[in-house]
């Protein structure tokens, strides 16, 4: 069968340095290949330089055809025509590629416009016709909806109908389903599988998932730092990696589990049959839409030192349960942090109580001010709540939070653009350790991350807690991470607890559908 892809030594530079050294790569038609490795492998790079979009001080080398076209011979204009039409791209967050401004529908006709003007007048029924085989329906009501009114899963359903309009030879998925729970994650790749073997695509799954390598890949090429560490097909080469570093990967699914908790342990967090609904008069334009999660009647408790995972699809009602505990959403119930009733305080009303509670978020790249050195960030809070402590008492104090949590003294003065992934969420974990506090609540912090940096992070997390005592709420859609982290899980469906009880329990013997559900996406 004849390559539908094929790069002969594609190197990229930036000066004298690789970013991808003599990659070589091959791909017929109708085959899903996985590109695999660390944040900062090359993946993207690899992805981006076939569609020619590579930032222009990158000097890129060595041949790269797609469906017998030589692209190194192609002007702009020619890669314009080729983007979207014979290659379609969809990108790991697709907030960021939607315009928010227009509806589905005019973005999805637009995509088709720009390369099939003769057909302006079929545009809407062909728009209709892709939210159909994207399985969004009623096509209608999405047609005319807008980006922000749509779940992630939804979202990324528009964003795969965008890339399809042109029935390209070649689709690009760029970890597409990283935001995204376990389950909505396999309806998305069993989509793009079915869109794949219906018109005869190739599809380049550009991941750092394992799990979904082995489910959805025929081949797969394994990069470390730019370079090919081994390629091959999948059976074969995951379950008899060659290299070590292939080992590595294979073997950086999370393990292991927190330290017990004591049973005499006091308890830190106690809610008792908090309800929050909102109103009708917050739902959008269209009354088909559903309103936001709410949460109904949640009882649970937390101890010191012990870890509570919170589990459950978009829209569960996950991130409402934490602005609650933190203050900022209200609804009725009771909250008891630390033998205090706080639901009814302002937030302000904490006083000094209102440090011992502290969020890290899911991305801290967009949390870590850009014009802060790594310094100024961890020391703010602390210079916030003690003003008496002198400059030299505050070097000491960010010196030894970053020790805990393993970075060295010489970042103080870096600033988040100059750290992987990985390194801003440890800035961001010391930036709330520092204030010593009791309660982590956790939002889906490992979930952009490669596994070998999430592995490290949780032996990290569990370190830190047996040290400190510290409580965690785990917000996660990731078992296997929930597995290696928490005592006892808690599953939320549509703002109900359908499910609760010690981890090893729920997952030897889940006793709801959806629990049951959750863990059979999360183990393929």
């Amino acid at each position: 069968m004849a390559d539908l892809l094929r790069l002969t030594g594609l190197s990229i530079r930036h000066g004298d340095h690789y970013l991808v050294d003599h990659l070589h790569l091959q791909m017929p038609r109708g085959e899903t290949h996985a590109l695999v490795g660390a944040s900062g492998s090359g993946k993207s790079l690899t992805a981006l330089s076939i569609l020619g979009l590579l930032p222009r001080f990158l000097q890129i080398s060595g041949g790269r055809t797609l469906n017998g076209t030589d692209l190194t011979t192609l002007n702009e204009k020619m890669l314009m025509r080729l983007r979207g039409n014979e290659v379609g791209f969809i990108f790991q967050e697709p907030m960021l590629s939607l315009n928010p401004l227009h509806t589905v529908g005019r973005q999805i006709m637009e995509a088709i416009a720009l390369h099939r003007p003769q057909i302006k007048k079929q545009l809407r029924q062909r728009a209709l016709e892709l939210l159909q085989q994207v399985k969004l329906a009623p096509g209608e009501r999405f047609f005319n909806a807008f980006p922000h009114a749509l779940s992630g899963g939804q979202r990324q359903r528009v964003m795969i109908a965008m890339a399809i309009a042109n029935r390209p030879a070649l689709l690009i998925a760029d970890e597409p389903t990283t935001a995204l729970d376990a389950t909505v994650a396999i309806e998305i790749l069993d989509l793009l599988q079915d869109i794949k073997q219906r018109f005869g695509m190739g599809l380049l799954f550009i991941t750092h998932d394992l799990n979904l390598v082995r489910r959805y890949a025929d081949q797969v090429t394994v990069l470390n730092q730019g370079k090919m560490v081994e390629q091959g097909a999948v059976p074969a080469l995951l379950q008899h990696p060659s290299k070590a570093y292939t080992r590595s990967l294979v073997d950086a699914e999370p393990v292991g589990a927190p330290e017990p908790v004591a049973a005499d342990a006091p308890e830190l967090l106690r809610i008792k049959g908090l309800t929050i609904a909102y109103p009708e008069s917050r739902r959008w334009w269209h009354r088909e839409a559903p309103p936001p999660a709410a949460l109904c009647d949640i009882d649970l408790s937390l101890k010191r030192g012990e870890t509570l995972a919170v589990v459950g699809g978009s829209g569960s009602g996950k991130t409402t349960l934490a602005k609650a505990i933190l203050g900022m959403q209200k609804g009725d119930g009771e909250i008891i942090f630390d033998a205090q009733r706080v639901d009814r305080l302002p937030m302000q009303g904490w006083g000094n109580s209102r440090r011992k509670v502290q969020l890290l978020f899911q991305d801290p790249y967009s949390s870590l001010p850009p014009r802060m050195s790594v310094f100024d960030i961890v020391s703010e809070g602390l210079r916030h709540y003690d003003k008496t402590l002198t400059g030299a008492q505050l070097r000491q104090r960010v010196a030894k939070t970053l020790a805990d949590v393993e970075l060295p003294q010489d970042v103080m003065n870096r600033y988040p653009n100059e750290f992987s992934g990985g390194q801003r969420t440890r800035i961001a974990l010391a930036r709330v350790l520092i204030l010593q506090p009791e309660l982590l609540i956790l939002d889906e912090p490992t979930a952009a991350l490669d596994r070998l940096v999430q592995k490290r992070l949780i032996e990290l997390l569990r370190r830190l807690q047996k040290n400190y005592q510290l409580s965690y709420l785990f917000i996660s859609h990731d078992l296997s991470v929930v597995r290696a982290m928490a005592h006892r899980i808690l599953v939320l469906q549509g703002g109900h607890i359908v499910e609760s009880g010690r981890c090893e329990d729920i997952f030897m013997h889940p006793e709801f559908s959806y629990t049951r559900q959750l863990i059979a996406a999360r183990v393929g």
